[in-house]
């Protein structure tokens, strides 16, 4: 594996709580964090922008008081998500935020991100970047990045068609970096099984949305609870690229979730929320195939201490003499 010892001994279980628009903030992140998994959260939540300097004040001041009264404690880092792209116009002042705070690791989406990896590296921040395919990864290996998220099949948002069994193991062969992988997971045996095909993290985002610090409408939360792996559909409709969406949401915004027609990749803008009037992720709401392992809403504490004990047992059931 190859996770950093200064990472690895700050976790309590290798795993990144993916950041999710409008649902993660400085709450959910705290709460994770203090849990003892990476927190994250988009830069774009923080509306306006300046909040976004208060947001990481907050986080890396209470991370920092957290240490110090329990100096043994697991107390991860924190991660903020840059999106690299045209129509996001606060990319600037958002990388500046994260390199006037020191954040520790800086996500990166769509475009290589060699800028940003030059302004998050003058402080030591990590940067990992994601992506769907080999290809992607191929060119952002090349910009310098710390570590390769790869978003495979069944992946809540932007996902990709690739099975991790695939993309896992091509992006290990070309890259000595830290793994991530994004796609179904919910529980701890799923971190397990991560590690087991070569990833050194896992990127669980959906199975956060049911928990009483994020940032959804109660409603949402439901729907993660009631839905299964059927009730996922994937579509270009709402930001240009595909993404996975949950089927009950798509029809009370009074759309046909079977008959969508196909968006516009050159319409793609993260700053008005997509390319539809009900807008992803405000009405359409996202999630990943992990779904029906989700069965309740529970506090953040609460569930990494069920994934850590599942994890424990997990790997104690497989340690037996082949």
């Amino acid at each position: 594996m190859s996770l950093p010892d200064t990472l690895k001994e700050q976790l309590r279980l290798p795993v990144v709580g993916a950041p999710m628009f409008i649902v993660s903030g400085p709450e959910l992140v705290l709460a994770q964090c203090k849990s003892g998994i990476i927190g994250s959260f988009p830069a774009l939540n923080a509306r306006p922008e300046s909040m976004l300097d208060e947001w990481l004040q907050k986080i890396t001041s209470e991370l920092a008081e957290a240490r110090a009264l329990d100096p043994s404690s697991k107390i991860a880092p924190f991660a903020v998500n840059q999106i690299v792209h045209q129509s996001n116009n606060r990319l600037r002042h958002d990388v500046e935020m994260c390199v006037k705070h020191e954040v520790p690791i800086v996500i990166t989406s769509l475009r290589p991100p060699a800028e940003v990896v030059e302004a998050v590296h003058s402080y030591g921040g990590l940067v990992f970047h994601d992506v769907i395919n080999l290809r992607h990864a191929k060119k952002a290996i090349d910009q310098g990045v710390d570590g390769i998220i790869t978003v495979c099949s069944g992946a809540g948002g932007h996902a990709g068609t690739t099975s991790p069994f695939a993309l896992v193991s091509e992006v290990r062969k070309i890259f000595d970096g830290t793994i991530v992988l994004s796609g179904s997971m919910s529980r701890g045996p799923d971190v397990l099984a991560a590690q087991a095909i070569g990833a050194d993290l896992a990127y669980i985002g959906t199975r956060f949305i049911a928990t009483e610090e994020a940032n959804a409408p109660l409603d949402y939360k439901n729907m993660i609870v009631s839905s299964n792996a059927a009730d996922i559909v994937y579509t270009s409709l709402f930001t240009g690229i595909h993404g996975s969406y949950l089927r009950g949401s798509i029809e009370n915004a009074g759309l046909d979730p079977d008959n969508l027609p196909t968006g516009d990749k050159q319409d793609m803008n993260f700053g008005s929320g997509g390319n539809t009037e009900a807008k992803a992720w405000r009405d359409i709401w996202s999630a990943g195939q992990g779904v029906g392992n989700i069965d309740r809403v529970l506090k953040v504490g609460d569930l990494v201490d069920e994934m850590a004990e599942e994890y424990r047992s997990t790997a104690d059931r497989l340690c037996v003499s082949i």
